[in-house]
């Protein structure tokens, strides 16, 4: 076709939606699986499950629907186990978690009235929660510049630069900044390590199941990944002009979900900011060729799997406050848009007030976390407000 742009075109921007998308979060998922008790082995084989399903699934979806379709893991949902901490039965209730959760995924599929009732609890409601669970994540790059100012500053100011010169680049950037930071330590306290650790290695362990682990992690996590990331990543293809078979990506995202689950992995969905950059235009002029760039992002996953254990070393070796810093700035802009959808609408924003200070307050009760107990205190609350509303005018008698 005259005039065409290369196919190399697609196949770059499916490598640079792998490659924001990986750096930009993994400090994420490495902070929400140790939260929950996983070892940094444990860890390690998490983020490996994770970057590998996903890239399976998305070269999966994009060839045989020939669309863009990307899929990612729920960076919300990590955040969400870095804010509930560990759970009634340690780590083996949180794998038992992540199965529960991609058992719940596969019954959108299968059965549409769970798809139609988690569509029911209002956006504000989970958006308020989903803040809320951020919060304290989102302070560590405050806190840290105080408790350890030669390492952390270092990464904000990298990320401040970058957030005016190259959005898109200012988490992966910060990330090298942080890198270069556990570089430089490593080197003035002349530490060794083990080689042996930067190999890739899948962990599994026998999941576990506790009420706790079920309504606290598992429940939560299956809500936040079906709001904030399935919904809106079907609305943002559908910007685009892509009609995204829901059952199939259901199917195939629960599936991924349960065969990572028992190596570490949390969740995998479709992706909702990173999907632009495959599905725009930016992409390829033709819509019909964009698919390119989803089985790109997906052998771009693959490759990157293979550093998982090295990311993860990373982490582990990482200076006080360093890494939780760059997990912080990472979530900025998720913290931004949850609480402007949460308190968008007036009539809503008490009831999405109490759910957000539910879920930043990280209580516990009865082994359940704090992100349960928003959800429960925020749909009371505005049943309780809207009660007359929905009562309507008394008949005249």
């Amino acid at each position: 076709m005259p005039g065409a742009a290369p196919l190399s075109r697609p196949i770059l921007a499916g490598v640079v939606t792998a490659l924001v998308g990986f750096t930009s979060s993994f400090a994420v998922v490495l902070t929400g699986l140790d939260a929950v008790g996983a070892t940094p082995a444990q860890a390690a084989s998490g983020l490996l499950a994770v970057s590998l399903t996903m890239g399976l699934a998305c070269i999966v979806l994009a060839w045989r629907y020939r669309m863009p379709i990307t899929v990612a893991w729920s960076t919300p949902g990590a955040a969400l186990l870095a804010a509930t901490g560990a759970v009634e039965g340690g780590w083996s209730a949180a794998v038992g978690a992540f199965l529960v959760t991609a058992a719940l995924i596969l019954l959108t599929a299968l059965w549409p009235t769970l798809g139609a009732l988690i569509a029911r609890i209002p956006p504000s409601i989970a958006q308020a929660m989903l803040a809320g669970v951020l919060l304290p994540l989102c302070l560590a790059p405050i806190t840290g510049i105080v408790a350890n100012p030669w390492g952390v500053v270092p990464v904000v100011l990298t990320w401040l630069m970058f957030a005016r010169l190259a959005p898109r680049w200012a988490v992966p950037l910060a990330f090298v900044a942080a890198a270069v930071v556990v570089a430089v330590s490593l080197v003035g306290e002349k530490a060794a390590f083990d080689p042996a650790v930067l190999l890739p290695h899948v962990e599994l362990t026998a999941p576990t199941f506790t009420i706790g682990a079920l309504v606290g992690l598992a429940l939560p996590l299956f809500i936040v990944t079906m709001a904030s990331q399935n919904v809106p990543g079907i609305a943002i293809m559908r910007s685009f002009g892509y009609e995204v078979p829901w059952r199939p990506a259901m199917l195939v995202t629960g599936l991924g979900t349960a065969l990572g689950a028992t190596a570490g992995g949390h969740a995998i969905n479709l992706a909702a900011i990173s999907a632009a950059l495959a599905a725009s235009p930016d992409a390829d002029p033709d819509p019909k060729r964009r698919w390119l760039a989803g089985v790109s992002t997906g052998a771009s996953y693959l490759v990157l799997g293979g550093f998982s254990a090295a990311f993860a070393a990373l982490v582990t070796l990482a200076p006080e406050a360093v890494i939780p810093a760059v997990a912080g700035l990472a979530l900025l802009a998720a913290f931004g848009a949850a609480v402007q959808q949460a308190i968008d609408d007036p009539g809503e924003r008490i009831p999405a007030v109490v759910t957000f200070l539910v879920a930043a307050s990280g209580i516990s009760v009865l082994g359940v976390s704090a992100a349960f107990w928003a959800l429960v205190a925020g749909l009371v609350v505005r049943a309780v407000l809207t009660l007359r509303r929905a009562q309507g005018p008394r008949p005249k008698g």
